[in-house]
């Protein structure tokens, strides 16, 4: 007589991997737009710079300026979606956002002025730090234990994967003239492309459902969400992983903003410059992904103060008129210990969290930190304003790398944190 409850295991088990394998596909795609919104603004500022025809005069302050208008939406949307993922569930917002964000990178190609392209880039940011902050809570409760780091560094590696898409359009399509306003419309694609498989195929987390009380009693006198981050024993490392995402996206979002100019100006032409940015996402990716291997098997917290403290060291040697056979290698290594360090960051924090308290701390991270994404393409700014060469800028980021090693480590240990022990086929630990 055949095993029922054997039978029944495999099911669930096959219908448990296919809804995690939508689960990381989808995720993965709606933070690439977030990545294309982030590089493409770099890639378009030098023609808004160069063509005030095209949105109104730009000086380098106010491209700055413009540049953190996203990131304000950004902080206002992921701080939003914490409030409402831990109450609502994450499905819901997931689908609202990929909804606001693709409306918004559409209307935002047709801005004529900068007043207009600042507050539209704001609006669209709302959509962008909503879903930014939701995946991660989603991701880490489909996930196995042994594989969280690594698929929520194949889901945050979809942010890097869309720095690469924008820096390859701009390669194909030349941003100069009116044709930047078609790289930004490309943002819109999620709204055709992605959304109706997320209504399709995108499950409600399981684990929030038996939070909730749907499916199991819950712990009514626990604090949920955001309050639960300001009592112990949470408040301690939510500050510290609060001030180490600052960090990581200073630097991201610095970077991606200002290196195609900052490296332009030290002579290198356009297409060099927007290489550059290719080759800072792209060593991103692969990077990040090989640090999350390590970082199931050694604790995501050691790999990022180490992905930190390399991040300092090739910022430091770019400015230095290195030939070009050994440049790209320090910009691929830059890129991994700056937005392949943010990429492990969104991991890490997604899974320090218990249940009741991840979206808001994911969202605390996400929101948090872009107060140092709003404040990275300020610092470019100011000091392409100032005529400052690009070593200054690099020693600036390069310090910000340093503290945010230190901030890294000074991460207390999570009882939700599970390292993956390795052994030999003898049952001796590797």
């Amino acid at each position: 007589m055949p095993d029922n409850t054997e039978n029944t295991d495999e099911i669930t088990r096959a219908k448990t991997g296919r809804q995690l394998a939508w689960v990381v596909a989808l995720s993965a795609l709606a933070l690439m737009f977030d990545g294309y919104d982030l590089v493409v603004y770099g890639t378009v500022l030098p023609t808004l710079m160069a063509d005030p025809s095209q949105i109104g005069q730009l000086s380098a302050g106010q491209a700055g300026t413009l540049g953190s208008y996203a990131l304000v939406g950004v902080l206002v949307g992921a701080l939003s979606a914490g409030a409402v993922s831990d109450r609502i569930g994450r499905r819901k917002v997931v689908l609202a956002s990929i909804t606001w964000f693709s409306l918004g990178m559409a209307v935002t190609a047709f801005a004529q002025s900068i007043a207009v392209f600042g507050m539209l880039r704001f609006l669209t940011g709302i959509g962008l730090g909503a879903i930014l902050a939701t995946v991660g809570a989603l991701v880490a409760e489909f996930a196995p234990p042994e594989r969280k780091n690594r698929l929520n560094a194949i889901v945050y590696s979809g942010i890097p994967a869309g720095g690469v898409a924008a820096s390859v359009m701009a390669l194909i399509i030349d941003p100069s003239g009116s044709s930047w306003r078609i790289l930004m419309a490309i943002g819109a694609a999620p709204l055709v492309l992605l959304l109706p498989f997320a209504i399709a195929k995108l499950p409600e987390s399981q684990l929030w459902l038996d939070s909730r009380g749907r499916v199991a009693s819950t712990t009514a006198q626990e604090a949920v969400g955001f309050s639960a981050l300001a009592r112990r024993p949470l408040a301690f490392p939510t500050m510290v992983l609060g001030l180490m995402s600052f960090s990581g996206l200073l630097l991201t979002y610095g970077l991606n903003t200002w290196l195609p100019k900052i490296m332009e100006d030290n002579g290198y032409g356009k297409a060099y410059a927007l290489t550059f940015l290719l080759v800072l996402n792209g060593g991103a990716i692969i990077g990040g992904l090989l640090a999350s291997y390590v970082a199931d098997r050694t604790g995501a917290k050691k790999v990022v103060s180490t992905t930190f403290v390399l991040a300092g060291l090739m910022l430091l040697l770019l400015p230095l008129g290195l030939p070009l056979a050994v440049l790209f290698p320090a910009v691929a290594i830059a890129g991994v210990g700056t937005i392949g360090t943010q990429v492990l960051i969104y991991g890490l924090v997604a899974n320090y969290y218990p249940t009741r308290a991840r979206g808001a701390g994911v969202a605390w991270c996400a929101g948090f930190g872009r107060l140092g994404g709003i404040v990275g393409p300020i610092i470019g700014g100011a000091l392409v304003a100032a005529g400052v060469g690009g070593t200054t800028a690099f020693q600036i980021f390069a310090g910000v790398a340093v503290l945010g090693a230190l901030v890294a480590s000074a991460v207390p240990r999570s009882p939700e944190e599970t390292v993956v022990s390795v052994t030999l086929d003898d049952g001796v630990p590797a």
